[in-house]
C-alpha cells in the first residue's frame, strides 16, 4: 500500500476507506476494527471516523462503535437510481409480486467498466412465502450466476464483453456457468427471446427470470428478475411476467 500505512493517499480516499469498510456482516465499528479494516494508522482512523460522525455520514454510539449515519442514506436517495428509477419502477415491482408470489428485484450495472462492473441491487420486494435469498439493498452479486445479472451482460456489446471475459469468473455453486464460450450463447439466446435465465448458478435450489429494462437517459443499464424454486418455477410463465414489467416500468421512467 503506497504511502505505508494510507499515508499516501487524499484525505477524501482515506475516508472512503473508512466508509466502505462497512457492509452487511460487520455494519459496526471501532476506530480499532477501522483501521485494521483499511490499513490504516488507528489515529487517523480515529481522526476520519469522529469528523465523519460530525458530519452526519457515520453515528457515533455510547460504546464507541460506529455505524452508517442516517447522512449518508440522505445523500443516497438523491441519486437518480433512487429519485427516478426506484421510485417509479415501485408500483411494478409490487405488482409483479402480486402476481408471481416471488422475491422480485431490480439491479443495475454497477459500472461501466467491464473490469468490475457487478449487478447492483436496487431494489427488492418479497414477502413471507417468498424464498430466501442473498439479495439485500445496495447488496452486489456476480453478472454471470444472477438472473439480472445475465439479463444486464445481455445488453453489453461485443467489444465490452471481450473485456469482461478476461475476468476469471469464480463459481458461487457446482452449476454455475464460468466458461465463456457457454455465457456467450446463453447471451444470444439471452437477446432474442428478451430474457435471461439462471437455474442453480448462484443458491441451490433456486431459479432466476429476468429481463433487462430498455434504456433510459441519465440511468446506468438496468434489470427487473423474479428468483423462485427449483420445484415450483414456470419459466414461461414468469418470462411473460418480468418482460411485461421490464416494458412497464421503461414506459413509467419516459413519463414528464
Amino acid at each position: 500500500m503506497s504511502g505505508g500505512r494510507g499515508g499516501g493517499d487524499g484525505v477524501l480516499t482515506r475516508a472512503l476507506r473508512i466508509l466502505r469498510a462497512f457492509d452487511e456482516g460487520e455494519e459496526q465499528h471501532t476506530a480499532t476494527s477501522l483501521a485494521a479494516r483499511t490499513g490504516l494508522a488507528r489515529s487517523t482512523a480515529h481522526r476520519l471516523a469522529v469528523e465523519l460522525a460530525s458530519l452526519g455520514l457515520l453515528e457515533r454510539h455510547p460504546d464507541g462503535g460506529y455505524t452508517i449515519g442516517t447522512g449518508l442514506w440522505e445523500l443516497g436517495e438523491l441519486a437518480p437510481v433512487s429519485l427516478r428509477l426506484r421510485e417509479r419502477a415501485l408500483p411494478h415491482l409490487a405488482h409483479l409480486y402480486e402476481v408471481s408470489g416471488e422475491n422480485v428485484h431490480l439491479a443495475v450495472l454497477s459500472t461501466t467498466d467491464p473490469a468490475l462492473a457487478e449487478a447492483l441491487f436496487v431494489g427488492r420486494v418479497t414477502g413471507p412465502h417468498s424464498i430466501p435469498t442473498l439479495s439485500r439493498m445496495g447488496g452486489r452479486h456476480p453478472l454471470h450466476t444472477t438472473g439480472v445479472g445475465k439479463a444486464l451482460l445481455a445488453t453489453r456489446d461485443d467489444a465490452w464483453l471481450d473485456e469482461f471475459f478476461e475476468r476469471t469468473l469464480e463459481r458461487e455453486t457446482v452449476y454455475s456457468v464460468t466458461d465463456a464460450r457457454q455465457l456467450r450463447a446463453e447471451l444470444v439466446t439471452a437477446r432474442e427471446r428478451g430474457y435471461a435465465t439462471t437455474r442453480q448458478e448462484m443458491t441451490l435450489g433456486n431459479v432466476s427470470v429476468a429481463a433487462p429494462i430498455p434504456p433510459s437517459a441519465g440511468l446506468p443499464p438496468a434489470a427487473v428478475g423474479v428468483v423462485t424454486h427449483l420445484a415450483r418455477a414456470d419459466e414461461r410463465r414468469l418470462a411473460q411476467l418480468v418482460v411485461a414489467a421490464a416494458r412497464a416500468i421503461a414506459r413509467e421512467l419516459e413519463r414528464p
